[in-house]
């Protein structure tokens, strides 16, 4: 890619350059790097508006900072694009997000200036805390710690429980909240109000200004600034807001609200926090998608467009008319399509409306669905607590979040019986987020547990139907699984059918080799079949559901079969691959089982279809086993 004429940042390849700068030249230089990302990420699509929205908050930080040796730690790592590109990664960031490239996250191995990977919401300030105490008790006490999160992550309880302990660890920890209003979608709950309180006060935000100015003044004579500094505020804070400041009452020290698009003013506030020890929180308001009219006016779709036209903001958009229907919107409208006849149905999402396609039925029906913010194990228990007074609710959590609930599934759901619908987008390998979202491990980590149904549809028609069964009858906790993406079916909207629970099925007879697979990834099956010779005899099982196990039809697959193919966009240990295993030794078959699935390591990032070549489970990899176990040389 050439490399557009900027004022300063083709200078700059890490902090140690962006020093050199005078404070006066930092606002042309964020002006450099939003034309870099814009020109970058217009052609390679990434996560756009949150990197937007925090230019001016990072180059401050690493201009006040002396990192890698201060530990800066991200929160979701969303935000960090402009982070990367000012810590040597500048001439590889258009390889960001691709297979072999860079992370589209904070990752360790990546960077030292990386002090924390991430990838999942509410870690950075339990993360930074860590780092702070270790640094204390390594004696390098003068060290900086900074976690930055931004007001959606915070209502995770993770966040909760970190700020709970910093508040009395007494370690140089400053907790930088970047005040948007919106994560994905728009922010939701009690605490968004109260930052929406705070920031709007104008008369708090009149003094407050003022008393900045004043600490400007000061210099370094006269009384401390620090100390000045927290009984003014504080004064401010009682006076105006009238409430008791919920940071303080966690022992964190709150300064702010400021602006975070004054990278002069940052620095100089951020210099004046650095001189003050303990546990401290910076409020920072900035905008999303900050600099991009399109991505300040829609900020949900900008959060990671695709490609788009830089000069007017067109998203490139592909007619889809002729395509099958993404899984997400096949849930989102058969959902609202039930719950027109069925008023026991809720839906629960934790801040995924639109990436799990509820707010279809939010649209339609905003009093029956509910987005509690990036909770996870509060929607889980939510949702049990629904179902007991005889609700049903369906529960969307990307596969990778749901790993974040799993006592909650276990002691919440599953052991009390309670009717609760996991409907569990990202299923397998998602592609370009890489290995934090990649949903490998619901499959084997589910299988485990007692009074769950575990389900994954092949196609569209399964899953309206499983959707549909499972609100016709009352069947206890289930889980359905499906991929990112889009399905097999351009016509999907198929008169409703009742599913038999636990029941696979037959797509094709053979007798020398069994294909035998479960979710979308049996359309990769069938296909590699078709490109076999029907004289090689290969049968293509559908398994359907993990738990309960359609045993006669694995009976009739060891019996007839002498070889067996496993596939699962799944881990290879735990899942269906194991449960075939299993059945053959506990029954005492000789049969040879191969498994193809996710291998027992962390799949980095990469296209779908890149990542289930690499893996050995995509259409080309079938066929050549089944050549290889059947001896076939043509």
């Amino acid at each position: 890619m050439s490399e557009p004429l900027f004022k300063h940042l083709q200078n700059i390849d890490n902090p140690s350059d962006l020093k050199k700068l005078q404070e006066s030249e930092l606002p042309d230089l964020c002006t450099d790097l939003r034309h870099f990302l814009i020109d970058t990420l217009a052609q390679n699509p990434g996560h756009f508006g949150a990197s937007l929205g925090v230019v001016e908050l990072t180059v401050a930080l690493h201009y006040v900072y002396n990192t890698p040796y201060d530990k800066m730690v991200w929160d979701v790592g969303h935000q960090a694009y402009i982070h990367k590109i000012l810590t040597g990664r500048k001439n590889q960031f258009h390889t960001n997000r691709k297979l072999g490239g860079i992370s589209g996250f904070p990752k360790i191995a990546e960077s030292e200036f990386d002090a924390f990977g991430v990838g999942h919401s509410s870690t950075s300030i339990s993360a930074a805390l860590g780092i702070a105490v270790a640094s204390k008790i390594k004696g390098e006490n003068t060290r900086q710690h900074i976690a930055i999160i931004g007001d959606g992550a915070l209502t995770g309880g993770q966040a909760f429980e970190g700020l709970n302990n910093a508040g009395i660890s007494k370690t140089n920890l400053l907790v930088i909240l970047n005040d948007n209003g919106i994560s994905i979608d728009k922010g939701v709950g009690a605490l968004k109000e109260f930052l929406l309180n705070v920031t709007t006060s104008h008369a708090y935000n009149r003094i407050k200004d003022k008393t900045w100015e004043a600490l400007g003044v000061l210099g370094t004579q006269g009384p401390s600034p620090r100390r000045i500094l927290q009984k003014i505020n504080q004064a401010i804070k009682n006076t105006f807001l009238k409430r008791s400041d919920m940071m303080e009452s966690l022992n964190m020290r709150y300064f702010g609200p400021i602006d975070g698009h004054d990278v002069e003013r940052l620095v100089k506030v951020l210099r004046l926090l650095n001189d003050l020890p303990g546990p401290k929180l910076l409020h920072v308001v900035t905008k999303k998608g900050k600099g991009f009219q399109q991505a300040e006016l829609d900020q949900t779709t900008f959060h990671a467009p695709g490609k788009f036209d830089k000069e007017t903001g067109l998203i490139a958009e592909e007619d889809c008319s002729h395509l099958p229907p993404k899984y997400q919107d096949v849930f989102g409208n058969t959902l609202l399509e039930l719950a027109r006849s069925n008023p026991k149905i809720i839906g629960v999402t934790p801040a995924m409306l639109s990436g799990c396609s509820l707010n279809i039925m939010q649209d339609k029906m905003p009093h029956r669905v509910f987005d509690v913010g990036i909770a996870e194990q509060h929607a889980v228990t939510f949702s049990a607590g629904a179902a007991s007074m005889g609700l049903l609710p369906f529960c969307n959590i990307y596969s990778t979040f749901l790993q974040r609930a799993y006592d909650q599934v276990i002691h919440d759901v599953a052991l009390q019986k309670l009717n609760v619908v996991f409907c569990i987008d990202r299923g397998g390998l998602v592609g370009e987020d890489g290995p934090t979202h990649h949903g490998s491990f619901d499959l084997a980590y589910l299988r485990l547990v007692p009074n769950l149904t575990v389900m994954a549809p092949m196609d569209e028609s399964e899953l309206r139907n499983i959707m549909y069964t499972v609100q016709k009858q009352e069947v206890g906790p289930i889980s359905i699984r499906y991929p990112r993406g889009r399905g097999v079916k351009v016509k999907w909207q198929t008169h409703f059918e009742l599913m038999p629970l636990g029941k696979g099925r037959c797509l094709q007879e053979g007798s020398k080799l069994a294909l035998v697979s479960i979710g979308h990834v049996g359309n990769f099956a069938m296909e590699a079949a078709q490109k076999l010779n029907p004289a090689h005899k290969i049968g293509v099982f559908d398994l359907r559901f993990l738990k309960p196990v359609d045993e006669s039809l694995l009976k009739k697959v060891f019996d007839q079969y002498p070889h067996i193919i496993s596939i699962e966009d799944g881990t290879v240990i735990g899942g269906l691959g194991s449960l075939l295993t299993e059945f053959k030794n506990q029954r005492g078959y000789s049969n040879s089982i191969h498994i193809l699935g996710i291998p027992d390591h962390f799949i980095e990032h990469g296209k779908p279809a890149e990542l289930h070549k690499l893996c050995g489970f995509d259409t080309e990899s079938i066929f050549i086993k089944a050549k290889e176990i059947l001896n076939i040389n043509d």
